[in-house]
């Protein structure tokens, strides 16, 4: 059975230094933990964004 919600895992892991994102929630803990200036980077709301359009359904969850 896919995971759903925040466990979901990506199709390819994504590296950053020395540290893989499995996981929404991975990439979620990381940029929450980024100082302010990396976080408010264009790529990373542009990502924030495509995520909340699938993360906010009526039920409140990123379930799919």
């Amino acid at each position: 059975m896919t995971e759903r919600g925040w466990g979901r895992r990506f199709e390819d892991p994504i590296t950053i230094g020395d540290r893989i994102l499995v996981t929404q929630l991975d990439a979620g803990e990381y940029i929450a933990a980024s100082p302010k200036k990396e976080h408010a980077a264009s790529e990373w709301q542009a990502a924030m964004k495509v995520e909340a359009r699938v993360c906010l359904p009526a039920s409140g969850s990123c379930g799919h």
